[in-house]
């Protein structure tokens, strides 16, 4: 099987393992790791296990989910039905206060068989359980926005279209404050950086009006690590925000590309895609034919296996991608790669599934944290998403469910992925869920 599907699973069945919490503890800050907080460790894990629910499209046909958080088998069912899976073997709960590998050390016998098995075993990255070696080196350099930055700033040159943003580190937080505050008496946004900021965490936009309001950028720096923007102490790195003036009113604003690299080092690309982001959170993606313009789609194709040609040089095996923003020429700025799987690789592995079993042509755009408006335990859930599918369906797309474990989160959400033939229809099946979720709210609101 050629591209990156043989390259990915072999064609093969696979053993899906949600290993979201793990991959991101590794990167947290050496002292947050030896004296870590109890509380915002609590908070961490049971973030990272919550999207570890996109485990179960992490290839195209899973041979059994090994999940940290608890879902009932009828999500699997419904997406078994939808995607033409044969028997799917289920481990989910297993991890609730810890992480995965924890949990599987602890079940010495079925880690050993989930890894015997005739298909690989793919996980959201790779880790110090799965061993040192060159992968595990390429994946800890590379991850850093800094070392990222140097590629890019190696590469640009020899690829038209593409533009790298400044960035310059600060050793410790007066030393951000002082360029954040010089920044900001030229007019300047930027965007901050934690070297290995995963999740969400570790990345924040500062325009001077913000840093003002704050009281001095010491003050907004102080701010941000209390409320766990930015981890305590340690480098930051200062970068220029890309502005995308005209450009950024459309499309083209946030766009992803993904590829993986196999066994051999050869580098197969997968997609490009059009990220949804607010402020610095990414929200989800869209992709499918189409969806991002010939143009700029082979611009950022280039680039990207570029990289990946490097990060393959360096040892890295698996997924990857790099994310760009747009500036007013239309230039692509890279900002990271991500040497893991990604958001965006679900909805690659859902359009591949569907084209599949369905015939091509599908686009289809995941929602990661859709606002429920109304906390929900997941057999309630389960029962208003029911209930909501068939009429995606007279719109003409497939609601499939991704994320299942957030219904009763003090701020409710739900992780989703359309699918349809046409943009319209994910247009109009989106609006449908965001008003199904505001009514659902409103009712809750009445009862009380």
């Amino acid at each position: 099987m050629d591209g990156w599907v043989g390259a990915w699973t072999g064609g093969r069945r696979a053993v899906h393992i949600g290993n979201v919490a793990d991959f991101n503890e590794q990167f947290l800050p050496e002292d947050e790791r030896r004296q870590p907080d109890a509380d915002r460790r609590a908070r961490r894990l049971r973030q990272a296990h919550h999207y570890a629910g996109l485990a179960v499209a992490y290839g195209p046909d899973p041979a059994a989910l090994v999940l940290p958080a608890e879902v009932d088998r009828a999500w699997i069912d419904l997406l078994a039905r939808e995607l033409d899976w044969g028997p799917v073997e289920s481990h989910t709960g297993i991890a609730p206060g810890t992480t995965v590998a924890e949990a599987l050390a602890a079940r010495p016998a079925l880690a050993a068989r989930l890894a015997a098995g005739p298909g690989p075993v793919l996980h959201w990255g790779r880790t110090a359980a799965h061993g040192d070696g060159p992968e595990l080196a390429a994946v800890r350099r590379y991850e850093s926005k800094a070392a990222a930055h140097e590629l890019f700033t190696a590469l640009a040159p020899g690829h038209p279209g593409i533009r790298v943003p400044r960035q310059e580190p600060a050793d410790t937080p007066r030393r951000a404050a002082r360029r954040l505050a010089v920044r900001a008496a030229r007019g300047l946004t930027t965007v901050l950086k934690s070297p290995h900021g995963v999740g969400g965490y570790g990345t924040a936009v500062v325009t001077p009006a913000e840093l003002l309001a704050a009281g001095g950028a010491r003050a907004l720096l102080r701010r941000l690590v209390r409320e766990d923007v930015l981890p305590p102490g340690g480098t930051l790195l200062l970068e220029e925000y890309v502005d995308a003036g005209q450009a950024g009113s459309g499309r083209l604003r946030d766009l992803t590309f993904d590829a993986v690299i196999g066994a051999d080092g050869r580098v197969h690309p997968v997609g490009v895609g059009e990220m949804a982001v607010d402020g610095t959170r990414y929200q989800g993606v869209t992709v499918g034919p189409g969806v991002v313009p010939p143009g700029a789609a082979a611009v950022a194709e280039r680039f990207g296996l570029a990289v990946g040609e490097r990060l393959a040089a360096a040892g890295h095996r698996g997924w990857y991608d790099v994310d760009f923003v747009t500036d007013r020429e239309r230039r692509l700025a890279p900002t990271e790669t991500n040497l893991r799987l990604t958001g965006p690789a679900v909805a690659f592995v859902l359009r591949h599934r569907l084209d599949e079993v369905r015939g091509p042509g599908h686009l289809v755009r995941t929602l990661d944290a859709m606002p429920l408006g109304a906390r929900l335990p997941q057999e309630a859930l389960f029962e208003h998403l029911e209930r909501v599918r068939p009429r995606c369906a007279r719109l003409g797309a497939t609601l499939l469910p991704l994320i299942v474990t957030a219904g009763y989160e003090p701020e409710p959400a739900v992780g989703l992925a359309l699918a349809a033939r046409a943009a319209e229809a994910l247009d109009a099946a989106q609006a449908l869920l965001g008003a199904a979720h505001h009514a659902l709210g409103r009712m809750f609101e009445a009862l009380r």
